[in-house]
């Protein structure tokens, strides 16, 4: 019997208001759990505009603990129209420490479990190491009622690593709530490189781990407090794939959109039969993988 998983997504456009940026993904969450979404998946950083395009120590303040208002507000709406909610904070741990955070709501409003951002990228306009504190919690997956969730984010996308060790704790679903977009000296033959490589790399992990991808990115232009650059524009492209990597649904890349998408979750077991990759791998010949370059 199948089972069918429907999945909510919310491509934004963020602006400087905090409050406004919250209360229009909350009118959405809204809005997709009326059309019958089960899950919810919100972009990265969802509350702010991309503050990592510049070093600037007085954006720590954007920062909130878990649990803190932002749970408070996403644990109600989560609770209201009781569904599972994957959200992404900047998360206030200590004085000096600090997280990318994706936290996930049960459809009761409490905290199912959260997962800290492993892989944290230092590039022109993407200055996160600045602000972020590598994950300290491993790539577990998250225990919810519509699922076994592998919650990771955007830099993580890249690393096949991940993806497997994800799908080896029994992960169901692989999620990445993103940020990602064309800095403006980028070249249109640039442009259409990277966003092609961000496609084809996540469905890569669809397939080669057998398992649904949900990836939900930011959309608009945002310009660079520094003024050393002329900002970035999210690509958006949110996307849903299926475990032969085949897409489920895509969003448009200049556009704020909601979509619901159903995701047969049975597939998975079907071409895992197919294609027994997990089976066939040499775990007795992958040792050299925990170098970091192998001379």
């Amino acid at each position: 019997m199948d089972r069918i998983l429907t999945v909510g997504i919310i491509q934004q456009s963020n602006g400087a208001d905090v409050a406004d940026n919250r209360n229009r993904l909350v009118a959405k969450i809204r809005e997709l759990a009326a059309d019958g979404a089960q899950l919810v998946v919100l972009q990265e950083l969802h509350d702010s505009r991309y503050f990592c395009q510049e070093e600037n120590v007085a954006d720590f303040d954007l920062a909130e603990p878990i649990p803190g208002e932002p749970c408070r507000i996403y644990g109600e709406v989560a609770k209201e129209c009781g569904i599972v909610l994957v959200t992404s904070q900047f998360e206030r741990r200590a004085p000096g420490i600090y997280h990318n955070t994706a936290v996930v709501f049960e459809s009761d409003g409490s905290i199912a479990g959260k997962y800290r951002k492993m892989h944290i990228p230092d590039d022109p306009a993407y200055y996160e190491k600045f602000y972020f504190t590598p994950g300290d919690l491993g790539f577990e997956p998250i225990d919810t009622s519509v699922g076994r969730l592998g919650v990771l984010v955007c830099w993580d996308q890249w690393y096949p690593e991940a993806a497997r060790l994800m799908a080896m704790r029994g992960a169901e679903l692989l999620i990445y709530p993103t940020a990602i977009g064309w800095e403006s000296s980028d070249s249109d033959a640039e442009q259409g490189r990277q966003q092609e490589a961000w496609t084809t790399v996540q469905r890569g992990h669809a397939v080669a781990n057998g398992l649904p991808v949900v990836a939900v990115n930011r959309v608009g232009h945002e310009p660079d407090p520094s003024g050393r650059t002329e900002g970035i524009t999210f690509w958006g492209h949110s996307f849903v794939a299926g475990p032969q990597g085949e897409i489920l649904y895509m969003a448009p890349s200049d556009a704020e959109t909601t979509a619901i998408v159903d995701i047969d979750m049975t597939r998975s077991e079907h071409v895992r039969r197919w294609w027994p990759f997990l089976r066939d791998r040499r775990i007795d010949a992958y040792s050299d993988i925990l170098k970091r370059y192998i001379d």
